[in-house]
């Protein structure tokens, strides 16, 4: 149970983490969002769309495979530190090409351009920085990871409130992406240099083609997912306006906030899951097997509880300017349902050397998100990029759990059923009260279903002997 009180101790660090980057990111999200309208927002919004999906291009799945190749064996960061970095550097030259011609092509308005060109910028920081954060992950260093996190929101959060109080021009929010990020480089290639030796400037291009070739399908897989993320936020500019790409993106912002739990999940236990592939099989099918009970558990109350408490939540965070967002929030928090179901799979996949499959199965799901963008947003606009992104997801997760399971990792079928029918009976009678006491404090509502249906867990025997073991030695000082 070493194993098992190392998670624990990393999950509780990279779960403050990021809560505390989350809530700081929300703030940042609201003031900015309030104070540049939907119009000023919707061309933030643009711009960080397509520098996310770009900044996946520059990565290729190279933080994934540092991650994964270090926590095997640790001597060999400081083989890929500087071959990556250089990597990283060419693939960033490119990007800035593509994004200059592709702006250009579809002839955004300037201070659009300008802001774009700005974001792609701290992207690049990010991405060289990145490099250093891996082997940090790699050697199960969380602290650091939430030290950096705190930099980025903290300094995000702390620009914002001055640029809204000195009343500053939409530039100056797009700057705060360069600052920040180049804070967080500092701190993290400081921090390197005092906990590992110093790496050797080694380039060894024979590592190069290898690299490339195991890193490049979890690029394709990730910058796939970021491209049917984002495309409808494009796409919405273009057939559109900026203004309803503020809509959109002020739902989608709120229901990307809960990410945080699935990522805090993946970030602690990728490297453990790694290791286990080649050591213990059993191992990795009990963590997969209870990583997705605990997805369910929270992801499925957390779908219905949002749907029916959206107007509140979109009123109270953006106020109503934004009333258009909330039936966007009603159907985009589907897609993070589906998210925490499929999450575990993913990391399965990707710990087995099977990230190809992914990478299929994402480029598919791009073509596919295209295409109903393309037939939804010109008669349905918003609302039908919420529909869009909701129905690749389903595509996406559906066939992650299906690889997986053929592949001899799946979960028992029985398990499933037993509880997700129990998980749908509490999430239902909390829906329930919702409903009927919805006249309710928010803050008020959401602590009582809380409650209501932590109760209903218990009374219904959702957690099993497997479960209270795990908590208990998780609870143990020692083993």
């Amino acid at each position: 149970m070493i194993q098992v009180k190392k998670i624990a101790r990393n999950t509780l660090l990279v779960f403050i983490s990021q809560v505390l980057y989350y809530i700081l990111t929300f703030f940042t999200v609201i003031y900015t969002a309030r104070y540049l309208g939907a119009d000023g927002f919707g061309i933030l919004s643009l711009a960080l769309s397509i520098t996310g999906i770009f900044a996946m291009f520059i990565d290729m799945g190279l933080s994934t495979f540092m991650v994964r190749e270090v926590s095997r064996d640790k001597s060999t960061a400081n083989k890929y530190i500087p071959n990556v970095t250089l990597m990283r550097i060419i693939l960033s030259i490119v990007t800035v090409i593509i994004i200059i011609l592709m702006v250009n092509v579809i002839n955004y308005p300037e201070i659009v351009k300008i802001v774009i060109y700005i974001l792609t910028v701290s992207i690049i920081i990010n991405a060289i920085s990145g490099v250093f954060s891996y082997v940090f992950q790699a050697n199960e260093k969380m602290e650091f990871l939430l030290i950096s996190n705190l930099i980025l929101s903290g300094s995000m959060l702390l620009g914002t409130l001055i640029g809204v109080f000195n009343q500053l021009e939409l530039l100056y929010f797009a700057y705060l992406y360069i600052i920040s990020n180049g804070l967080v480089f500092i701190f993290i290639t400081l921090s390197y240099l005092w906990k590992f030796k110093r790496p050797n400037i080694n380039i060894d291009w024979s590592i190069w083609k290898p690299t490339l070739k195991e890193a490049w399908p979890f690029g394709v897989a990730a910058m796939s997912g970021l491209l049917y993320t984002y495309i409808d936020s494009i796409l919405l500019s273009i057939f559109q306006s900026n203004t309803v790409v503020g809509w959109y993106s002020a739902a989608y912002r709120l229901m990307l906030v809960v990410l945080l739990i699935p990522n805090t999940f993946n970030t602690v236990i990728f490297p453990v899951m790694s290791p286990l592939f080649k050591s213990s099989t059993e191992s990795l099918k009990l963590i997969n097997e209870r990583y997705f009970k605990y997805m369910i558990i929270i992801g499925v109350p957390l779908g219905f509880s949002t749907t029916f408490l959206a107007e509140k939540i979109i009123l109270l965070v953006y106020g109503a300017g934004y009333t258009n967002s909330i039936i966007s929030l009603q159907i985009l928090i589907w897609t993070m349902v589906f998210t925490f179901v499929g999450a575990s799979f993913v990391q399965v996949l990707q710990s087995i050397n099977k990230q190809l499959i992914i990478t299929k199965i994402a480029a598919v799901c791009v073509i596919i998100n295209i295409i109903l963008n393309l037939i939804l947003i010109p008669s349905f606009s918003f609302i039908g990029a919420s529909v869009a992104t909701v129905l690749t997801e389903i595509v996406l997760v559906s066939y992650t759990i299906y690889a997986t399971t053929r592949l001899g990792y799946g979960i028992s079928e029985l398990n499933v059923k037993k509880d997700l029918l129990k998980v749908l009976l509490a999430s239902a009678v909390m829906s329930l009260f919702i409903l009927y006491f919805n006249y309710l404090n928010l803050a008020l509502i959401v602590i009582l279903s809380i409650i209501i249906y932590l109760v209903l867990l218990i009374l219904l025997k959702v957690f099993d002997d497997t479960d209270k073991l795990i908590i208990r030695n998780i609870m143990k000082r020692n083993t």
